[in-house]
């Protein structure tokens, strides 16, 4: 009722009412600037989160962010190997200072709210900007030292872990049909990873590290998009000098010297500059995601982009990863397409029960 009052309140007010009989040449007038009053009630009265949703729905969200995610893991590998360029935490970086000046662009040309309805704790937006740089960062360390394969089959470990942890912190159950599919899918992944798993020891270290806060920024990224309506760039612009000054710290730990000794030709700095844009597009098309869906559905949805590129070298490109492999893939294909419909399934009957 105390909404309604805010938003019809401006029809009815006495000073409304004063103009309109005053200004009887002129109703059309009155009349449009009650309309103006009407409309930027409403608007106002959309949360972001709901302006997010209605831009960017769930469908939408996963498929840019699977279309995104398979092309800079083979750019980013591309990088690494090919061009050269063996800095993987100051990739990272640059990755971060490209998406930090694209954001500003939109943000002067006011493309996206950088100020949402309710307010995050600066304790809260510093948490996020440590854990981003880290998981982020032991991201593409992982990626250097280790396979594609090793690199996706450390994801499994993601998904119970995110179940156990958000359990602990907002008593989320999940349902037991989902947790049979979602063994499906990493028993289908673990199948059809299992032939390229190359890894170093320091490799596999750094991707059993980087699978905590891997989890915990799926959560965290989640819940504040959902429970506090931020909207995926506002929390990224407010996020990314954080991320940036720890992954600038990072730098001398995790890199090997020599990077003012790399080779800046045109094409090796277009292939960077190319996996920085790609690297921007990425934290967006994740931040969507985890604002549109869950983190759990993000876990899943980066094992169907492992699927996606194992089927599709053997189907383009001839190789040849045996029959196991592919027969995991489906395995894992057919889990994932289980557990959407679990959550269909799940909005429908939430949605039935909102409606009356």
């Amino acid at each position: 009722m105390q909404r309604m009052r805010q938003i019809l309140g401006p029809l009815f007010s006495r000073d409304v009412m004063k103009q309109n009989h005053s200004d009887d040449a002129k109703p059309g007038r009155a009349l449009e600037s009650n309309q103006s009053l009407l409309f930027d009630n409403l608007h106002s009265s959309e949360s972001s989160e709901r302006q997010q949703q209605r831009i960017c729905g769930p469908l939408a969200a996963l498929t840019f962010n699977l279309v995104v995610a398979v092309g800079i893991i083979f750019m980013n590998k591309w990088v690494l190997k090919n061009v050269g360029f063996q800095f993987p935490v100051f990739l990272t970086v640059i990755h971060y200072a490209v998406s930090w000046a694209l954001m500003a662009i939109l943000n002067f040309f006011s493309l996206f709210s950088a100020s949402p309805s309710s307010k995050v704790a600066p304790l809260s937006l510093f948490t996020f900007g440590v854990v981003n740089s880290v998981s982020t960062g032991l991201a593409n360390v992982s990626l250097k030292y280790n396979s594609v394969g090793f690199y996706q089959m450390a994801k499994i470990a993601i998904t119970p872990l995110i179940v156990l942890l958000e359990f602990i912190w907002y008593r989320k159950r999940i349902a037991f049909s989902k947790v049979i599919a979602l063994t499906v899918v990493s028993i289908g992944v673990a199948v059809a990873t299992v032939t390229d798993l190359q890894f170093s020891l320091f490799g596999a270290c750094v991707a059993l590290a980087w699978i905590l806060p891997s989890a915990v920024n799926k959560i965290l990224w989640s819940n504040v998009q959902q429970r506090e309506n931020w909207t995926a760039l506002a929390l990224m612009w407010k996020t990314t000098p954080i991320t940036l000054f720890f992954l600038v710290f990072m730098i001398p730990f995790l890199d090997p010297p020599g990077v003012l000794a790399f080779h800046w030709s045109f094409s090796n700095t277009s292939a960077i500059l190319m996996s920085a844009f790609l690297g921007f597009l990425l934290q967006w098309s994740s931040a969507l995601t985890l604002g549109a869906t869950s983190a759990i559905s993000s876990v899943v949805l980066g094992q169907f982009k492992t699927c996606v590129v194992l089927l599709g070298n053997y189907y383009l490109f001839g190789s040849n990863p045996g029959i196991s492999s592919i027969f995991g893939a489906f395995i894992a294909i057919g889990g994932m397409s289980l557990y959407t419909y679990l959550n269909i399934r799940h909005m429908k009957r939430k949605s039935s029960k909102v409606l009356p």
